[in-house]
Formats: C-alpha cells, sequence, structure tokens
C-alpha cells in the first residue's frame, strides 16, 4: 500500500471512531493486565461477563493473592484454559507484589517477565494503561494487515514490525484499536462485510463480498 493511501486509510478509522477504547472492562492497569491475560484464546464478551463480579472484589496483586487460585477460577471456569490462567494471574500477581511493589511496570521487558505475559499483552497494557504507541497484533490485527496489504507479514511478529514502520505518526497512539475494530466488525475472517468497509477502494483485497441479497 502506498504511503499516502495509509495515511488516508487510518484518517478514515479516525474521522469514522475518533476515540477508540479496548472492549475489555477494567477498573486500573492491574485488572487490565488481569484481563488481557484472560483473553488469550478467549472473546472479550466472556472475558468480561467472567471478571464482572471479580473486579468488584479484587481490584490489587494483594486482594488477588487473598482470593487465592481456587477462588479466582471459581470466577473465570467459563473462559478457555482458565487452570493455567488462573495459575498464572496469581503468580504474576505475588511477583509484582515482591518485585514492584504492587504496581505494574511500565516496562516492556517487567511485563513480558511475568507469568503468562507475552509480547501481544505487554502491548495492550502499555498501550492502554499508559498511552504507548505500541500495537499488539492479534488475529484480527494480523488479518487486516495482510488481507488490505496494509502491512503484510508471515507471522505476528513481522506484521507487528510493519506497522510500527508505516503507521504515520498521527494515528500511532489509536492503531491498535482501529485496527482490531475493523477486524472484528467488519474485515472478518470468514466473510468479510466489503459492501460496508470505507476502505475498500484502497484494500488490495479483490474478491470483494458483495452485499447480502435483499429478502
Amino acid at each position: 500500500m502506498k504511503k499516502a493511501d495509509v495515511f488516508e486509510f487510518y484518517r478514515r478509522l479516525a474521522e469514522e471512531n475518533p476515540s477508540p477504547e479496548t472492549e475489555l472492562q477494567y477498573v486500573n492497569p492491574y485488572t487490565l493486565l488481569v484481563a488481557v491475560a484472560l483473553s488469550a484464546q478467549a472473546t472479550d464478551i466472556g472475558v468480561n461477563k467472567a471478571t464482572k463480579l471479580l473486579f468488584q472484589e479484587v481490584q490489587t496483586p494483594e486482594a488477588m493473592v487473598a482470593l487465592g487460585e481456587e477462588g479466582l477460577k471459581r470466577h473465570i471456569k467459563t473462559i478457555g484454559l482458565f487452570n493455567t490462567k488462573a495459575k498464572n494471574v496469581i503468580s504474576l500477581s505475588k511477583m509484582l507484589i515482591a518485585e514492584h511493589g504492587g504496581e505494574v511496570p511500565r516496562d516492556r521487558a517487567a511485563l513480558e517477565a511475568l507469568p503468562g505475559v507475552g509480547r501481544k499483552t505487554a502491548n495492550v497494557v502499555l498501550n492502554v494503561a499508559f498511552g504507548e504507541e505500541t500495537i499488539a497484533v492479534d488475529t484480527h490485527i494480523f488479518r487486516v494487515g495482510n488481507r488490505t496489504g496494509l502491512a503484510p507479514g508471515k507471522d505476528v511478529v513481522a506484521v507487528e514490525t510493519k506497522l510500527e514502520k508505516v503507521t504515520p505518526a498521527p494515528f500511532r497512539r489509536h492503531a491498535h484499536h482501529w485496527l482490531i475494530l475493523h477486524g472484528r466488525y467488519v474485515c472478518k475472517a470468514r466473510k468479510p462485510e466489503c459492501w460496508r468497509c470505507i476502505e475498500r477502494d484502497l484494500c488490495a483485497y479483490k474478491p470483494k463480498t458483495p452485499a447480502p441479497a435483499a429478502e
């Protein structure tokens, strides 16, 4: 995609949604970290349902450790891989207390050192909690980057690197959310809704999906 087209691509997303936000519900940086860690291989809707009561009771690492692994499991048992995730959340909470005074660090290496926290989770926390210009490439962003020609790459790191290179400065803060929301609601995996896409004339995807026939 040409440089001017990339700028226009983001400009349209920004015009349509000037202040995009994560759809995960959270109270503070700690609960955001927990929510993102729980969201791996799960939907935001599913995570929000599981954490609604949890985050009323638990908003700090200390409270999470006090709740304990079994107590946490009772809240998140509807989420995939909940046993492993519960173990990781308790472990990362203990590590935050021991090494960071109970605070979520604003540092990628420190975040990725936490149990169950990978590059994507760290990027989301840095972006949402601290305003860093990071782009966390999930399945939606990976698909949009490749399908549209915005940032083609063979793996998530390649797509992230390309996005960081081509995304114009005015759009870097919110690029992560614009691309996720576009992939989630318009540029869908199985059947992209090209007929209502604001980017269709810029997009490299050739077999544009026609509008469904009127009933």
